[in-house]
């Protein structure tokens, strides 16, 4: 969720910083104080397209940094750690957005520069926005898709499909590859079959090839080592004046001598230390000469072996030592031509492919179909008492020319906002408010199957009051209770239903006019509730209308709340 938004010479803004809650949150605010300021910075610091004409008059540039939890968010994790931009352990991401005068952007992800495609990609993880100018989700078929397939429980049969349609146009493009370069890839088919066949007969591997240039080093240079290590004993320890007889000497002597004065006893030691070295090199040298042995016959073995090695590696241009590498790779490229398959083995892949893809498929048009009759008729129900009486929504599902991932058909939601209006798709149909409230009643129906965690919505109290605003700020509340929701309203019945207010407002300093935003504990909350329902005269019977309406919000389990974090100017 939305954790924390901070502000720097956005727009009307100075510097600001609000830390948000879990749960619903109202942004109140006089009319034209600049509540819809706080859903355009989200949307920039995610993605939306910048210009501009967000940098604050008299300022450089300006910034937008959002913090998001994602410890229990599984999608947005992955696409952190694919794009390698998760911090190891840390449950918190940052994205931020700055653009300066002339209009440029920058974009960062966890401190390391993004795309703003980037920002896009992970803003679908994290934030739905539907407010004046963003209404992308919801009017895209793939989301609309999504949302159907959520609402069918059909998720996991969706991302089978996925896969298996993955797996067979892979085989098809297997066998067209075959078809395609048939004779030259069967000439090269039997080269690397020739190859592997040589490197696999040699049973070369790296660590074998060490131990037989190192014994051939041994066997190569027997006689010279036999000799060395025979002199060796012989001056040490098997001829007369022997390194050994002169250290015994020089010990004994030594150590006598230590006896009268004690400054010879490190000397002592050191000699003694040294004869019992010269015993050991003694031992040592007596086991290797019992061990070594002229071989000429393993030496001719082994000098064939590093002789068959070295031609191999020739062959294939490669260090000797990369041998098994270039097994790997010839093996890699055989399995890319199609492996030793036949053609026909590979177009009876290709129909096996095809046929289990299809057959997943039809259980999702069938799990599809019958969800989409059903989310449709909830949906225009819910809808009867958001002031779009009359409204419907129908769910479309169109079979596809050819199949995609997706599966057999395209989805399309369509609507109809009034009675008498004919159907037509989302985003050309509904008003800004009416998308809203098709969004609110979507999502509330949903119960939090979709997997995005922040709902924000702008206009969805537009041209609505009385009734239905109270249906709408329940609807909200009962949102919040999968979600965290952030709500733009000017409506007291809305607002008295979150459990977290916010009040934008707007003020003259030296800078011009700057917004701030108030955080409002309960009493605060009670007069700007008055305000909404007053105006700028504000009287005792107004206020406990406010107290009325907060508290039977808050007794059904909604608003009665703080505001959600701190604002500075």
């Amino acid at each position: 969720m939305l954790t924390a938004l901070l502000l720097r010479d956005f727009v009307i803004v100075d510097s600001l910083e609000i830390e948000l809650a879990s749960g619903f949150t109202a942004l109140t605010g006089e009319t034209g104080a600049g509540k819809s300021i706080l859903v355009d910075a989200l949307g920039l610091a995610l993605g939306a397209r910048a210009d501009a004409g967000v940098v604050r008059p008299g300022a450089e540039r300006a910034e937008v940094s959002a913090e998001f939890d994602v410890a229990r968010l599984a999608p947005a994790r992955d696409w952190l750690a694919s794009s390698d931009l998760d911090d190891e352990g840390a449950s918190a991401c940052v994205v931020r957005r700055t653009v300066d005068r002339a209009g440029r952007s920058r974009a960062f992800v966890n401190g390391r520069p993004v795309t703003a495609g980037q920002l896009r990609e992970l803003g679908e993880c994290l934030v739905d926005i539907h407010g004046q100018h963003e209404h992308r989700w919801l009017t895209q078929r793939d989301y609309q898709r999504r949302l159907l397939d959520a609402f069918a429980d059909a998720e996991t049969l969706a991302a089978g499909v996925a896969r298996l349609h993955g797996e067979w146009r892979r085989a098809a493009a297997a066998r067209a590859a075959r078809e395609a370069a048939a004779e030259s890839a069967e000439r090269e088919r039997a080269l690397l079959r020739d190859e592997i066949r040589d490197l696999e007969a040699l049973a070369f591997t790296p660590e074998g090839w060490v131990d037989e240039q190192a014994e051939h080093r041994r066997l190569a240079h027997a006689q010279e080592l036999i000799a060395g290590a025979r002199e060796s004993l012989d001056l040490l320890d098997e001829q007369e004046g022997s390194a050994a007889t002169l250290l015994a000497k020089a010990a004994a002597r030594l150590k006598e001598a230590a006896a009268v004065d004690p400054i010879l006893a490190d000397a002592a030691r050191d000699t003694e230390a040294a004869l019992a070295n010269a015993g050991e090199a003694t031992h040592a040298l007596r086991r290797y000469l019992q061990r070594i042995e002229a071989d000429p016959a393993r030496l001719d073995a082994l000098e064939r072996r590093l002789r068959a090695v070295h031609d191999a590696a020739r062959r294939l241009r490669v260090d000797p030592a990369r041998l098994a590498d270039a097994h790997a790779e010839r093996l890699a490229r055989l399995e890319a031509l199609g492996g030793d398959a036949s053609h026909e083995a590979l177009v009876a892949q290709e129909k096996e492919a095809e046929r289990a893809f299809r057959e997943a498929a039809k259980a999702l048009t069938k799990a599809r179909c019958m969800a989409a009759d059903k989310l449709a008729e909830d949906v225009t129900r819910r809808l009867q008492g958001l002031a779009m009486e009359g409204g419907r929504l129908a769910v479309a599902l169109e079979t596809l020319a050819e199949p995609t991932a997706a599966g057999l058909e395209s989805v399309e939601f369509q609507v109809a906002a009034h009675a008498g209006q004919p159907l037509g798709p989302v985003g050309k149909v509904a008003s800004g408010g009416e998308l809203s409230r098709l969004a609110l009643a979507i999502q509330v129906l949903m119960g939090g199957r979709a997997g995005v965690p922040t709902l924000v919505f702008d206009e969805v109290d537009t041209g609505i009051g009385g009734r239905v605003a109270e249906i709408v700020g329940t609807l909200l509340a009962e949102l919040a209770r999968h979600h965290q929701v952030l709500c733009v309203t000017h409506l007291p019945q809305v607002a008295s239903r979150a459990r977290h207010q916010l009040r934008v407002s707007k003020f003259s300093g030296p800078k011009g006019t700057l917004a701030a935003v108030e955080p409002l504990d309960a009493e605060g909350r009670v007069e700007e509730v008055a305000r909404m329902l007053g105006g700028a005269k504000i009287t005792q019977t107004t206020r406990k209308h406010a107290e009325e309406m907060l508290g039977e919000a808050a007794a059904a389990g909604g608003g009665k709340g703080r505001g959600a974090g701190r604002g500075a100017r």
